[in-house]
């Protein structure tokens, strides 16, 4: 594992001492939970703004609907 070390504002160093004496966790235990939480979050947040991308791009639009009526067939022929 590695060290990193980084300056805090005040204020959030106090906010962050005293969450982790209240969770009673070692307070670089607490950073990497929240690191790995938000990094979390940008991805999702990534992965909403390339769908709401997709659907304004025509083409993406028509390989969908093609690709649902295949599907669809598919469930069809596998119905009987």
């Amino acid at each position: 594992m590695a060290t990193f070390t980084t300056s805090l504002p005040d204020e959030l160093l106090a906010k962050l001492a005293e969450q982790a004496k209240k969770l009673a966790m070692p307070k670089n235990k607490l950073i990497e939970q929240a690191l790995n939480l938000y990094l979390e979050h940008l991805k999702r947040s990534a992965y909403v703004k390339s769908y709401k991308t997709a659907e304004e791009d025509e083409n993406i639009l028509l390989m969908a609907e093609e690709g649902m009526a295949d599907y669809l067939k598919q469930i069809e022929d596998e119905a009987g």
